[in-house]
């Protein structure tokens, strides 16, 4: 036992209560048929040739049907007579090799046996124009040699700013079809231009490059398909806009305006491009975006096996448990801020040696409250909403809040003989 064992022995965890948060749950009940009906409009097939060659992006999240949606698509333009590819479209993560990000894709399933087409991948890029300023706009050397480019993603609310586009399909071509290096270009000014920039740059990458269509994903509060939009490339600037805000509807989040401690058991690149998502966890790296629970401390315990040693958001966290230092890798991380020029993300937090002793660390450090009397919520990750564990003394307020169903009286939390709360 040392000072810091003998600081947190008597730290009292409260007894938890497992609760369900209800959001609406619109979702397709089958995949490729709501791909195929999109795919199969007039004016989608009239952009598909024979013989082109068509490169399909695939990004670093944990999207939801992703394989299958890309397996759809790339199934309808072969018979067409195309030639479609997949490449991994994520700027600088996968450690901003090639080899990385197609391992990326591939704990997702997006391999040549599940999509049934080629996956290729490279960090070279090709200049194919400039923006007005001279900056340079750049993408993939694969896809700007293609004869068409499919974007693909999901739509929906960035973890760091906000525009007319966000997380989608636009960014996908100003960010992750840049590569390492047109992602850099378009984070060089700094987070608080990324917003604007990722605008010029898609809306540029749509005038030079050889951009066919879109195909926008929207997801419900439970992490499951709730629309598929294909977009041609005159469509796509005016319907991503709407998509999105559909998207922010459908979002899932915390029932409670505050709360004094967060436990987070899984982040990871998998989960949100920020490790855990500040539109929930309420951690945001600028200062006038306000969304999310207000939480005074915020503790994480894991991080994901698919997000491959990435620790980006980390930083935001106050503790975490020593198992998460123990998977990092700096080499699959650094890219990222080294590209964004954003450094607080892979910061390092306090790290204790197992579950229990980081979230009594937590508890300890509230500001001006008694630990006996501190609130806390448990979610699983930013992805699990549905389901999450609430402080014996958040049940009355519970019973109180639209949403909120109450499945059972509080318990104590069960640790391992290791301190763990899982394996």
């Amino acid at each position: 036992m040392g000072a810091v064992s003998d600081l947190l022995k008597n730290i009292p965890i409260p007894r938890m209560a497992k609760v369900r948060q209800h959001f609406e749950r619109e979702r397709l009940s089958d995949i490729p048929a709501a791909v195929r009906r999109e795919m199969d409009r007039e004016e989608v097939r009239a952009v598909v040739r024979p013989g082109m060659r068509i490169a399909i992006t695939a990004g670093s999240r944990g999207v939801a049907n992703l394989a299958v949606v890309i397996r759809e698509v790339a199934a309808f333009l072969k018979e067409q007579g195309a030639c479609p590819f997949v490449i991994p479209a994520m700027g600088s993560h996968g450690g901003a090799t090639a080899e990385g990000q197609k391992a990326v894709i591939a704990e997702y399933g997006v391999t040549e046996e599940n999509v049934g087409c080629p996956v290729l991948a490279t960090m070279e890029v090709k200049q194919i124009g400039s923006l007005e300023d001279g900056r340079p706009i750049l993408i993939n050397r694969l896809a700007a040699e293609a004869d068409g480019i499919i974007s693909l993603n999901r739509i929906k609310a960035h973890t760091a700013f906000r525009g007319r586009f966000e997380s989608g399909v636009m960014k996908m071509l100003a960010i992750g079809l840049g590569c390492q290096a047109g992602a850099e270009v378009c984070h060089r000014q700094g987070i608080e231009h990324l917003g604007p920039n990722v605008e010029k740059f898609s809306l540029g990458i749509l005038r030079h490059a050889k951009v066919i269509l879109g195909v926008g994903l929207i997801e419900n509060a439970y992490d499951e398909t709730a629309k598929i939009r294909v977009m041609t490339r005159e469509q796509l600037p005016f319907e991503e806009p709407l998509l999105l805000a559909e998207a922010k509807e459908k979002m899932a989040r915390l029932l409670f305006d505050q709360v004094d401690v967060l436990i987070v058991d899984y982040i990871g690149k998998n989960i949100s491009g920020e490790g855990m998502d500040p539109n929930i966890a309420g951690r945001w790296i600028v200062p006038n975006i306000q969304a999310g629970i207000r939480a005074s401390r915020i503790g994480i315990l894991d991080l994901t096996d698919e997000t491959l040693g990435n620790f980006v958001g980390l930083g935001m966290a106050d503790t975490c448990s020593r198992r998460v230092i123990d998977k990092i890798s700096t080499e699959n991380t650094y890219p990222n801020s080294l590209t964004s020029t954003v450094t607080m993300l892979c910061k390092l937090p306090m790290f204790f040696e197992g579950h229990k002793q980081t979230i009594q660390a937590t508890i300890k450090m509230v500001p001006g409250v008694d630990p006996k009397d501190v609130t806390m919520i448990r979610i699983g990750s930013t992805l699990a909403m549905d389901t999450i564990w609430i402080s014996e003394n958040l049940l009355e307020k519970a019973k109180q809040i639209p949403g909120l169903e109450v499945l059972g009286d509080a318990e104590e939390m069960i640790f391992d003989e290791n301190g763990d709360l899982f394996p």
